[in-house]
């Protein structure tokens, strides 16, 4: 059962994006700037409101005030299947850009959306990577939110949390701008590989952090490390 599950939240991922594409090609050619990349979330956040409705999957969110609407943060988010990527979208209150592997950008149709609409990266390319971190300094200067997954890509390991990458640290340094930690739990028991079920989910944001003037891309990583950790143990 789990794993036809899996294949109807296939095709119904695949239905709703079908639907969504003309309303995202009718933004981005009509809007521009931080007008484009609001209307462009709203759709994300109702697109992904329809994928959980269909998927018998409730979205509980605790912390949600600790975000503040007009504050610019650098998101970061533990990642344990790709309900993740809707999840936040729901969760957060705020207008952000993804950062997504350059893979994504290949899939037909999704991959048309993640072009226009956010970033993408070639990981081994260490152009591509300088190409990225650019573009997303210019988007928190101009007052859009970034959300990243610092372990990169899916936690396949047996721990809870992957090792972290650089990037979202080494751009809280840089920008000063604060880092908003959001824990999700019970994502892998609800799609892992090929089985899927219907059932519960939660966001937890923490407080922002602050960069301090001692801190390094290390300390930073223990931070956010330690407050996900404790979120994913206690509850």
């Amino acid at each position: 059962m789990k794993r036809l599950f899996a294949i109807y939240g296939v095709i119904v991922f695949a239905l709703v994006i079908a639907l969504s594409i003309p309303v995202y090609y009718y933004v981005f050619l009509t809007k521009k700037g931080i007008a484009r990349d609001r209307a462009g979330h709203r759709i994300s956040w109702v697109s992904a409101h329809i994928l959980f409705y269909l998927y018998g999957i409730r979205l509980i969110v605790h912390g949600r005030e600790l975000v503040k609407r007009d504050e610019v943060y650098i998101f970061v988010a533990n990642h344990n299947s790709l309900l993740d990527v809707p999840a936040v979208a729901m969760a957060t209150p705020n207008t952000y850009k993804f950062l997504a592997k350059h893979e994504l950008t290949k899939i037909p149709l999704f991959g048309y959306i993640i072009k226009n609409l956010y970033f993408s990266v070639e990981r081994k390319d260490k152009e591509d990577r300088a190409r990225s971190m650019n573009e997303m300094k210019a988007c928190l200067d101009r007052g859009v939110s970034l959300f990243l997954f610092p372990e990169g890509t899916r936690n396949k390991t047996r721990e809870p949390l992957a090792v972290f990458y650089d990037g979202a640290f080494k751009l809280c340094l840089h920008t000063q701008r604060p880092i908003m930690v959001c824990t999700i739990l019970n994502s892998k028991h609800l799609l892992n590989g090929t089985q899927m079920r219907p059932g519960r989910m939660t966001c937890i944001f923490s407080g922002p952090i602050l960069p301090q003037p001692d801190d390094t891309i290390d300390t930073l990583k223990d931070k956010v490390r330690i407050e996900m950790l404790r979120k994913l143990q206690t509850t």
